[in-house]
């Protein structure tokens, strides 16, 4: 039997004119980017159909950009051709529009909410002072031992465990840097320092991710319309309060990705759909199991495969 999970991507998945071929032909799109305008109080929409990389690589401007575009190509699945998944899961800023989308937060609350988060991030770290890396081929033991190899240049850590063979590392800037250093000793097969304002899921961003907890503290949550599963736990939410506590902690917390989609794969879910800008959830899906169909959903061409796909 199938069982169909979404899966939406986070920051970095963005680039000019993303989900405008949605936005001309559906109107369930159109709602989405104008409320977006609206709660905003600018032209999101120009920006990202008519903006340069530039102006989408601003944290402020890229996360509610990205959750708009991902959440229009959503109700347009839900909208016009009736698709709705049995499960969920977001990378980072994906999960909001995962809870957004099953109904846990409203539309015009989660780009609000995206905003002030981008804000918060961008605040919470002086520019220069923290920085990402990639780190690839090398494994999650030998990458962690390079990060606390690493803690006399200060702060550095494992923020995202995307699938086998990629962790990205997070913290100040020096520290993070000696731990690449580290990991091309220890065999890594290639680092890479990743073009970041803001060193996300790193304890640099514990104050962040507190002032965030007293926002979304004063947020109503609705019932999931089906299950989505934590960045921070690798589990499924169980209440709107334990979303709330999550999201917080998230900000300092790694994303354990791998760990997400192997429960749902366990759970029998055995047909994903990434949805939103770009096809990085995708690749990440092929090195974490291969027998696992994944589809991008970023434009029209690629909406068609999926419908013809999910109605076979």
């Amino acid at each position: 039997m199938r069982k169909v999970a979404f899966l939406f991507s986070g920051q970095g998945a963005q680039y000019p004119g993303m989900g405008q071929d949605f936005f001309e032909e559906f109107e369930a799109a159109r709602e989405v980017f104008r409320a977006a305008d609206d709660v905003l109080g600018f032209d999101l929409t120009s920006l990202v159909f008519k903006g340069t990389k530039e102006d989408l690589k601003k944290t402020e401007i890229t996360q509610p950009a990205v959750m708009t575009t991902s959440l229009a190509i959503f109700m347009v699945l839900r909208e016009e051709f009736q698709l709705v998944p049995q499960g969920a899961a977001g990378l980072s800023l994906g999960e909001y529009t995962a809870l957004t989308a099953a109904g846990v937060f409203e539309l015009k609350d989660s780009i609000r909410l995206v905003q002030k988060r981008a804000r918060l991030m961008q605040e919470g770290v002086p520019q220069g002072k923290g920085c990402m890396a990639a780190i690839l081929g090398l494994s999650k033991d030998k990458v962690e031992e390079a990060c606390r190899e690493a803690k006399s240049w200060g702060l550095v850590s494992p923020a995202n465990y995307n699938c086998p063979g990629q962790i990205v590392i997070a913290g100040e800037k020096e520290a993070v840097e000696e731990a690449v250093k580290l990991s091309k000793e220890k065999g890594a097969k290639r680092t890479a320092i990743l073009p970041m304002s803001v060193p996300s899921h790193c304890a640099l961003l514990k104050s962040a991710g507190d002032k965030l907890g007293e926002i979304l503290s004063g947020i109503s949550t609705g019932e999931f319309s089906f299950p989505v599963v934590s960045n921070v736990k690798a589990e499924y939410y169980k209440t709107g309060e334990e979303v709330k506590e999550l999201l917080s902690s998230q900000l300092s917390q790694p994303v354990l990705w791998e760990e997400s989609i192997r429960l749902l794969i366990k759970d029998g879910f055995n047909l994903f759909v990434e949805v939103g800008p770009g096809n990085t959830l995708t690749g990440f899906m092929k090195k974490i199991d291969r027998n696992v169909s994944c589809y991008p959903v970023g434009d029209k061409s690629s909406l068609e495969k999926v419908i013809k796909e999910l109605e076979g």
